[in-house]
């Protein structure tokens, strides 16, 4: 009763927190409701920094409309795909690298020297190489969450208890044993402290090469938005992001209660 008490507190105080958030946001930026305090003109603060029921205004708009949905389904699709591509490239590489330390210790420098890149100078590349379609939106997302669940499997799989391992082969566990019940549960804890940051990330990428170059999806609308000084549509568009992703790193919650209930809960360990 108490861990639902707390939690429906700390709710409360989040939506205050928010709501709060947009009050200020339109008492500083509505034009009567207070005197000028940075801007000479009370209006160019509502130009500069938009107005938070335009913004809403603008958000109701596009799905009454059903405007919005095409472009929405693109972006989406786009941040799934490559956040499906990513985490599983990821995992993949990461398990296999972590046992197989002459591999690790070949490629190591080349994977240092990717990952150092900055991923955003590769959408233009990516356009050429892909298109201005989905394809290089995808491929952007997936540079982008690879290599956070890559060192996060890496890590996990090479922290593995040393006399977990030997007590298992002790008792006749083959490789693939130990890969199905040690070395993978090990990493999944990781794996899942990554994925919310890849949410994100993901969002990100999809985001970044419709702004570069796209002829759908909500980077589209908020470059396009930009493009007629439309403040207000810009912001829409980043409430309308906010909003899915945190949707999505909703759900990767979801899946991890759902996948880790075998691990114990904190407080758990210390009560045993």
């Amino acid at each position: 009763m108490n861990s639902r008490r707390t939690s429906r507190h700390l709710r409360l105080w989040q939506v205050l927190i928010v709501a709060g958030l947009f009050t200020i946001w339109h008492v500083t930026t509505h034009p009567t409701l207070l005197p000028p305090l940075y801007f000479d003109n009370p209006n160019k603060a509502a130009f500069f920094f938009g107005q938070p029921l335009e913004v809403l205004s603008r958000v109701w708009i596009w799905f009454s409309s059903g405007s919005i949905y095409e472009h929405l389904w693109v972006t989406l699709l786009e941040t799934v795909l490559a956040f499906a591509i990513g985490t599983v490239s990821g995992l993949v590489v990461g398990l296999w690298l972590a046992l197989s330390p002459t591999a690790a210790a070949l490629f190591d420098p080349y994977i240092k020297a990717v990952n150092s890149m900055p991923r955003v100078i590769l959408a233009p590349i990516f356009g050429v190489w892909f298109g201005l379609g989905m394809a290089s939106k995808v491929a952007l997302g997936v540079t982008l969450v690879f290599f956070i669940v890559f060192f996060n499997v890496y890590q996990g799989v090479r922290e593995v208890s040393h006399t977990v391992l030997a007590n298992a082969r002790v008792l006749g566990a083959s490789e693939r044993q130990l890969l199905r019940h040690v070395y993978v549960p090990s990493a999944m804890s990781w794996v899942f402290a990554s994925l919310h940051n890849s949410v994100g990330l993901a969002f990100v990428g999809a985001v970044v090469g419709e702004y570069l170059g796209s002829s759908r999806g909500v980077g589209y609308l908020i470059l396009q938005a930009e493009g007629t000084f439309d403040i207000n549509s810009v912001f829409a568009g980043i409430l309308v992001l906010t909003a899915f992703a945190l949707v999505l790193d909703g759900i990767v919650t979801l899946a991890e209660r759902r996948l880790m209930l075998w691990q114990p809960r904190s407080g758990e360990t210390e009560r045993i």
